[in-house]
């Protein structure tokens, strides 16, 4: 899709607020997907902070959009918004808007295609489009056997080369009943996490 970005505006809800932190939530396909909601919570607690959503389709079979208090984006945005040349495209604004971005939870379909490159979905080409020098945090959650496959920790590798940051998953018993690594850490941990982030930028940047 070829587009004139200099004559494209922004969606009215893709402006930027001066003196806000614009924190952009990445949801996928995991079950770890109905924490959501309380992510996105826990984030507007933060002072100074303003949140948005991209989910996938599969994200949506686990929680309510309803439930969730900000604006959130699906595939069906991306096309919707763009009909001619001169209109926004969806992925470049919300990368624009952004000045983080967390995956959470971060399947292992999802974590699959970004380590490839692939951007077959709204959130993929925002991952793909992002500005590196930007924090993109990644939590990822699976179940234990597909967290142990020799192909995941070659991926999640893949993305710290990117320059990306993993929040790691956890072990504990699992929706499926297994027991093992592979839960997305808690709300608790991921929000303590962005915190780093917020401090004044003339203090050093959290270690990635």
């Amino acid at each position: 899709m070829q587009t004139d970005e200099d004559d494209a505006h922004p969606p009215s809800d893709l402006v930027k607020t001066s003196g806000t932190f614009s924190v952009l939530v990445g949801v996928t396909g995991s079950v770890a997907a109905l924490k959501l909601p309380v992510l996105v919570s826990e984030l507007l607690h933060l002072p100074g902070v303003d949140v948005r959503v991209v989910t996938t389709e599969h994200a949506l079979h686990f929680y309510n959009p309803e439930e969730v208090s900000v604006k959130v984006y699906s595939d069906k945005d991306e096309w919707e918004m763009w009909s001619h040349r001169s209109d926004p495209v969806l992925h470049i604004e919300l990368r624009r808007w952004a000045d983080l971005l967390v995956i959470a939870p971060l399947d292992a379909n999802t974590l699959g295609k970004i380590s490839s490159g692939i951007c077959d979905n709204l959130l993929t080409c925002v991952v793909r489009a992002w500005d590196t020098s930007c924090p993109l945090l990644f939590c990822p959650a699976m179940n234990t056997a597909m967290w142990q496959h020799p192909i995941t920790a070659q991926q999640v590798h893949k993305l710290k080369e990117f320059g990306y940051v993993e929040i790691p998953c956890i072990a504990k018993k699992l929706v499926c009943g297994d027991k093992g690594k592979g839960a997305m850490a808690e709300v608790s941990t991921i929000i303590s996490v962005i915190k780093q982030y917020l401090q004044p930028s003339s203090e050093p940047s959290p270690q990635t």
